[in-house]
Formats: C-alpha cells, sequence, structure tokens
C-alpha cells in the first residue's frame, strides 16, 4: 500500500528554522520538527513508510510568490517524490496570476496552496476570487479552512466559493476547518471539494473522524501530516485508530490523491 503525505510545507536550509518556530508560535503548538526542510521531511516521513509527499509553502507577499515557486520547482527537481503546489498572493493582479499559473502547469506542478490566515483575506471576498478565476478547470486549490480565532478561512465562506466556481476543485485542509470540524455537514453535496486530515487528529477522537469520513465519503479524503507540525508516524498511528475498511484505509492513505492529480 503506497502511502503520500498530502500536506506538507517545507522551507529554504536558511529559514527553515525560523519559519517551523513561526508557524508554532502562530499556532501554540510546539513543533515536531526544529526546521521544516525537505530532507528532514523525507527522513521523517521515511521512518513512516510513506513514498510521495505534496509539498509547498505560503507567500505572505506577492514579491514572495516567483522566489518561492522557484524553490518547490528545484525541490520537485531534486526529489521525485515530490508533488508540487505553487504558491500564490492576493496582491497580485488576475493577469500576474494567469501567468503564475500558466507557468506552473508548465513546469509539472499540480496545485496551488493558500493560507487565508496567514495571508489575510477571506475566501469569499472578489480579491480571493481573482484565484478561483485563475485556476478554475487548470489547478485544484489546497487552502487552509477553519480556526475559530479568526475569521478569514470559515467552512460556510469556502461552501459559498464552490457552489458559485463549480468546476474549481477544492482541497478543504484539516477535516474540512481546523478548529471547526463541527461544520464539515456544510459540505454535503459539494462534489468539488475535498479534504486531508492533517493537524485534527491529535484533538477529534477516531471515532469522530469515522463520522466525518463517512458523512462526507472516503473518496474526499487525503491522509497528510501538516509537516513540520505533526511526525508521520505519530499521524499515522493515529490515523490506524480510526475505524475504516481496508479499503478505505488504503483510498485515503493513496489512491485518492493520486486520482485527483492524476499522478
Amino acid at each position: 500500500m503506497e502511502i503520500i503525505n498530502a500536506h506538507a510545507h517545507i522551507y529554504p536550509e536558511k529559514i527553515a528554522a525560523k519559519a517551523t518556530e513561526t508557524i508554532g508560535v502562530f499556532y501554540d503548538i510546539p513543533m515536531n520538527m526544529p526546521a521544516g526542510t525537505a530532507e528532514r521531511l523525507l527522513e521523517d516521513g521515511g521512518k513512516a513508510g510513506i513514498s510521495r509527499y505534496l509539498v509547498h509553502s505560503v507567500a505572505t507577499t506577492a514579491h514572495q510568490v516567483r522566489s518561492i515557486n522557484e524553490f518547490i520547482k528545484r525541490e520537485c527537481l531534486e526529489h521525485p517524490e515530490f508533488i508540487g503546489f505553487i504558491a500564490l498572493h492576493q496582491d497580485l493582479t488576475e493577469e500576474e496570476m494567469h501567468r503564475e499559473v500558466d507557468w506552473a502547469l508548465e513546469n509539472g506542478f499540480h496545485g496551488i496552496k493558500l493560507h487565508p490566515d496567514f495571508q489575510k483575506f477571506y475566501i469569499d471576498e472578489e480579491i480571493a476570487e481573482k484565484f478561483y478565476r485563475a485556476a478554475e478547470g487548470r489547478l485544484p486549490i489546497l487552502m487552509h479552512i477553519g480556526d475559530d480565532r479568526y475569521d478569514y478561512s470559515k467552512p460556510e465562506r469556502l461552501v459559498k466559493m464552490a457552489k458559485k466556481h463549480p468546476k474549481q476543485i477544492f482541497i478543504a485542509a484539516h477535516f474540512g476547518g481546523y478548529r471547526s470540524w463541527d461544520d464539515a455537514k456544510l459540505y454535503q453535496g459539494l462534489d468539488n471539494v475535498y479534504f486531508d486530515t492533517c493537524s485534527s487528529l491529535p484533538f477529534i477522537s477516531p471515532d469522530r473522524a469515522k463520522e466525518i469520513i463517512d458523512m462526507l465519503g472516503a473518496e474526499r479524503f487525503f491522509f497528510a501530516t501538516d509537516f513540520p507540525m505533526w511526525d508521520s508516524t505519530g499521524e499515522l498511528e493515529r490515523f490506524n485508530k480510526i475505524p475504516l475498511t481496508d479499503k478505505e484505509r488504503e483510498m485515503i492513505l493513496g489512491e485518492n490523491i493520486k486520482r485527483l492529480l492524476k499522478i
């Protein structure tokens, strides 16, 4: 059974320790890795039998976008087990976003990563719709969703956009809403929204996780660790406590993300 980690942040060596510390402060959660480098991701995942990784980083300014994307491109070329997603930022013009998506497709990327809470935009306002128009029918968008401390990425905002942009594929991280898991019911009936499991299993019970998976469909979930937040071995152990069938487990651990991204 192939295991794919569908949500991993990586950073250049010179800023990895600081970036990892910043994430820990933002969430008030001790990081499991001292630095979120590609090498540490591979070392951590190897211990759990993970063979491929969906990697990305987040742009907090428009100026960072291309340099981050060039970094992810280099890491993917160096590590064929990496599946790259580009960064975008809301301060780019729509024309610039289209060009960046064109560049991503030409260079073998498979999607886009956004973090509304870090980037400070509401996912259902006009400035965010530039993302969806640039990506629609071209690349899926993996998006941090939820966190009851903020209002940027509430699940109901994503539901609104998924209905408005039915051809856009969204991957709602954290079971569809970090610290907002009760709102998962809002996604029922939306064929263009998928989910990952990261940064949720330490906080919800295996039975609660199974309830959400059953409600939304096991075919729409991807195993993920949110590296460097959680170590792969621990996340896999928590995932394996969910009372799934062998087929459901196989789908979530790798088959679903391969099918969606056509890899």
